[in-house]
């Protein structure tokens, strides 16, 4: 049950009689597990600061699109609320308390983070790719060109293929750190709400990716009629059917082009504010070792 939000006054209560229940990290989880994981939880104790609350409540939010994936622009833009949300718990005196208190959890966080970054930074290139692939078949379709366009359409499941290792990596791009046991409870309860962050994040990325790859992979695969057109043109087949099939295979191809452009400034923010994040946790651990 999420924990209603409480008044500045109470900010700081030392109370811990109330309770949150978290997911377990789907990083965690096996892919034939994947759909039950989130009714499967472990309670912590909840802090009452509201900043607290507010992460855990977009923590739900970007699991809930996770389970029931939707366009990826809309996975992103989760992920870039929950970022911003991290970013504003990192200001707090009890969460630099707890990234310095000598626990593993700064070290953690910060190798979270550089592969989420690598992860995200790779994913915009694929994107530019994607873009320039169909843009390419699509100009092949038109002017009947079969060596123009089987070259263009080998790019694209190239691609495909890559953005299907990319969303594997990322899935154990979060590590679960174990706070050390001289850490106070709340510092405990701020570092296992970190790293829960990170995961989900993690997890959400690799949804986003494998999302765009599904989009391509209508346009490629021998499955859909779509290809099946791209197939039939590049054999040089000449059947009365051919104008049909090259609509829908142009139509296809337009959508991971519109994919593709849509997400970029999304995929973009979210790349920024990862390095935002990292920077900040690298600001803190300076500041400790100093």
């Amino acid at each position: 049950s999420q924990p209603s939000r409480l008044p500045p006054a109470a900010a700081m209560a030392p109370s811990f009689g109330r309770s949150i229940s978290f997911p377990l990290s789907p990083a965690r989880v096996s892919r034939a597990r994947a759909a039950a994981y989130h009714v499967r939880s472990v309670s912590l104790p909840c802090h009452s600061h509201p900043l607290l609350s507010h992460l855990a409540t977009h923590i739900s939010a970007v699991r809930a699109w996770i389970a029931a994936p939707s366009a990826p622009s809309t996975g992103l833009a989760r992920l870039d609320a929950l970022h911003a949300a991290l970013a504003e718990l990192l200001l707090l005196p009890e969460a630099r308390a707890a990234l310095e208190s000598g626990s593993n959890t700064a070290d953690c966080l910060l190798d979270g983070f550089l592969n989420l970054a690598d992860a995200h930074g790779a994913f915009q290139e694929l994107l530019l790719e994607l873009r320039a692939h169909s843009a390419e078949a699509q100009a092949a379709l038109r002017r009947r060109d079969d060596n123009r366009l089987a070259s263009a359409v080998r790019s694209l499941r190239r691609a495909e293929k890559d953005l299907a290792r990319l969303a594997a990596s990322v899935r154990v791009a979060a590590k679960f750190p174990t706070p050390s046991a001289s850490t106070s409870a709340a510092e405990v309860e701020v570092s296992v709400v970190l790293a829960e962050a990170v995961a989900t994040a993690a997890c959400a990325s690799a949804a986003v990716f494998s999302a765009v790859e599904a989009v391509s992979s209508a346009a490629t695969s021998k499955k859909t009629t779509a290809a099946s057109s791209l197939r039939a043109l590049v054999m040089r087949a000449k059947a009365s059917s051919d104008e049909d099939k090259e609509v829908a295979a142009l139509e296809r191809l337009e959508e991971v082009e519109a994919c593709a452009a849509e997400i970029e400034s999304g995929s973009d923010k979210v790349f920024r504010s990862i390095l935002h994040t990292r920077v900040a946790l690298l600001n803190i651990q300076t500041q400790t070792c100093c």
